[in-house]
């Protein structure tokens, strides 16, 4: 690379920045955590944009400039369009998806959003629920993180609160999973296959094709969630 390449590459880089610089303060602060679907696709086109115009020197700076331009400018209109008309922020942004309905599994809209079992099992305890049991509600918002309603008599008041005796808390065995048993994790309670086969038949289950998730917690009881529940509470939250 001769002097006037590397002269050409430094103007392009801060030109790059500057550009993207003004069309992150004209698109407002979001974290990464916060940005819809639209914002991603839209983040990730200006930068392969600014990337092309650092790295091809062949390239016109004005016309790589103007199409960085052109979708900042696309994505502010969306995003302020968004917020006039609900129906464009619907398309656009997306709209949240209730995946524990009522202490129940909502498995159809876990397959819709792409979300695993083990996904959601991570979701919770990220929420400090590591037994979902205690769980009401549990809704995955437009920008992937999973918001967490508990169970009335889970919610904030601490048993410090109350000056109660502290009962032990441990984690639940995920024993079934996708209708397939887990032996390991039976294992490692010190329970057996046939020992879940009669717990499960206690609860009226003949066998795992009807079970999404069963899980065993330190008291050792077993809770059973179903598959193919349906979504009980309308969506409000559109």
């Amino acid at each position: 690379m001769d002097i006037k390449q590397f002269d050409d590459v430094i103007v392009r880089s801060v030109a790059s920045l500057v550009v993207l610089f003004l069309i992150t303060k004209l698109l407002g602060k979001k974290q990464v955590s916060q940005l819809s679907i639209f914002d991603y696709t839209i983040g990730i086109s200006i930068g392969n944009f600014a990337a092309e115009i650092i790295t091809d020197l062949d390239t016109q700076l004005i016309n790589g400039i103007i199409a960085m331009l052109i979708f900042g400018l696309t994505a502010y209109l969306v995003s302020y369009l968004s917020i006039k008309s609900v129906r464009l922020r619907r398309f656009f942004m997306g709209t949240p998806t209730i995946l524990i309905d009522k202490g129940k599994i909502v498995e159809k809209n876990l397959l819709k959003v792409k979300l695993d079992i083990n996904t959601l099992l991570e979701q919770c305890r990220m929420n400090n629920y590591f037994d979902i049991s205690e769980i009401e509600y549990a809704i995955l918002e437009v920008n992937g993180n999973v918001s967490v309603l508990p169970k009335g008599e889970n919610k904030n008041i601490t048993i410090k609160d109350m000056n109660l005796p502290v009962k032990k808390q441990g984690l639940c065995a995920n024993v079934i999973i996708d209708t397939r048993v887990m032996s390991g994790n039976l294992k490692n309670i010190n329970k057996t296959g046939e020992w879940l086969k009669k717990e499960l038949k206690i609860k009226g289950y003949k066998d795992t094709s009807n079970i999404l998730l069963a899980t065993v917690d330190q008291d050792e009881k077993l809770i059973v969630y179903e598959k193919n529940v349906k979504e009980q509470t309308k969506n409000i939250l559109e």
